[in-house]
C-alpha cells in the first residue's frame, strides 16, 4: 500500500504502475479495495490500475475529525485523490455505494475522467437500499456501531441478508471478509468515520446527480449483475436511461459484488471498453 495526504486525511491506495490507460476502482460501504482483488491483475496486463481505500468503514487510517464525509464530500475526496496523483484521462469504475459517489464525481468533478463504468450501485431514491437504511439511524446511537462491528467478526453473522449474505452469489473467503470487518471493530476513528458517513447519506444526492448525468458526455458503460436483490433490472435500466448514450451489459450469475462473482467477465468487458475507439459501440 502507498499513502497520500489530502486535506481530508491520509488515503492508502494500491497502484499497479506501468503504462497504458488509467483505471481507478472505487469500492462501497463496509468493504475496501480487496473487493477488486481478482480484477486488478487482469486489468493490469495493459493498464495502470489504481485502487484507493476510501473512508467507508473498512479503511485502516481514520480521516481527520473535521473531514467532510457526506456524499459530496466523498466525491470531492475522490476528485482530490485524482488531482494529487495527477491521474489523467481516467476510466472511473464504481460499485455499490461507491457507484453513487462516482455519479457525484461525474456530475460535479468530471475534469479528469475519460470513461465511466458503473456496476451494481445505488442511484435515484435507492440510496441506501431499504434493507440497509436502519443502519443510518441505529449507528447514531453511541456504542451501537461498535456492537455491530464486533458482531460482524462472527463469520456466520456476515452471511446474513442484512450483512453481506445477499451481496454475492460466490462465498467470500475469510481473509477478504476479515479485512472488511476488522477496522471498524478495532479502530475507534474508523467507527467515527463510518457513523458520520452513514448519517450523511440521503437520496437527494443521487436524485440530483441523475438530473445531470445526461450532460456527462464521456463514454459510459453499465455492467450489471442480473441476480441482484438490491439493485434490480429496473434500477439498472432507469440509470442507463439517464445518460445520453450508455451501454448496459448484463452479467448473468452475479449479485451486487460483480468484482467478486464475475471478475473475469468484468475485466474482459472493461478491457474492451477502455481500448475501444471513442464513438464505437
Amino acid at each position: 500500500m502507498s499513502e497520500i495526504d489530502l486535506d481530508q486525511g491520509t488515503v492508502q491506495y494500491s497502484d499497479s504502475g506501468g503504462d497504458g490507460p488509467v483505471i481507478v476502482l472505487i469500492h462501497g460501504l463496509l468493504v475496501n479495495g480487496s473487493l477488486w482483488r481478482d480484477v486488478v491483475p487482469l486489468l493490469s496486463e495493459n493498464a495502470r490500475v489504481v485502487v484507493p481505500e476510501l473512508p467507508m468503514g473498512s479503511h485502516r487510517i481514520p480521516m481527520k475529525p473535521d473531514a467532510d464525509l457526506t456524499p459530496p464530500g466523498v466525491a470531492r475526496l475522490i476528485a482530490d485523490f485524482l488531482d494529487a496523483l495527477d491521474l489523467r484521462d481516467v476510466t472511473l469504475i464504481g460499485n455499490d455505494t461507491g457507484g453513487a459517489m462516482c455519479q457525484l464525481v461525474a456530475t460535479r468533478h468530471p475534469e479528469r475522467l475519460a470513461r465511466f463504468v458503473l456496476t451494481n450501485c445505488d442511484s435515484h431514491k435507492n440510496f441506501l437500499p431499504p434493507m440497509f437504511r436502519p443502519l443510518q439511524w441505529i449507528t447514531q446511537v453511541p456504542g451501537v456501531a461498535r456492537v455491530i462491528a464486533r458482531g460482524l467478526q462472527i463469520p456466520a453473522l456476515r452471511r446474513l441478508p442484512m450483512a453481506y449474505g445477499w451481496l454475492t452469489r460466490t462465498e467470500v473467503d475469510r481473509e477478504r471478509s476479515d479485512s472488511w470487518v476488522g477496522p471498524m471493530a478495532t479502530i475507534p476513528g474508523v467507527r467515527r468515520d463510518v457513523v458520520k458517513l452513514l448519517g450523511g447519506i440521503h437520496p437527494r444526492y443521487t436524485v440530483e446527480a441523475a438530473t445531470k448525468l445526461r450532460a456527462f458526455d464521456r463514454p459510459t458503460m453499465l455492467i450489471w449483475g442480473r441476480k441482484d436483490r438490491f439493485f434490480t433490472r429496473r434500477h439498472a435500466e432507469k440509470l442507463a436511461a439517464e445518460f445520453a448514450d450508455a451501454r448496459l451489459v448484463w452479467v448473468e450469475d452475479s449479485a451486487t459484488f460483480v468484482p467478486v462473482d464475475a471478475p473475469d467477465r468484468l475485466a474482459g468487458l472493461v478491457r474492451d471498453f477502455v481500448h475501444r475507439p471513442v464513438g464505437s459501440r
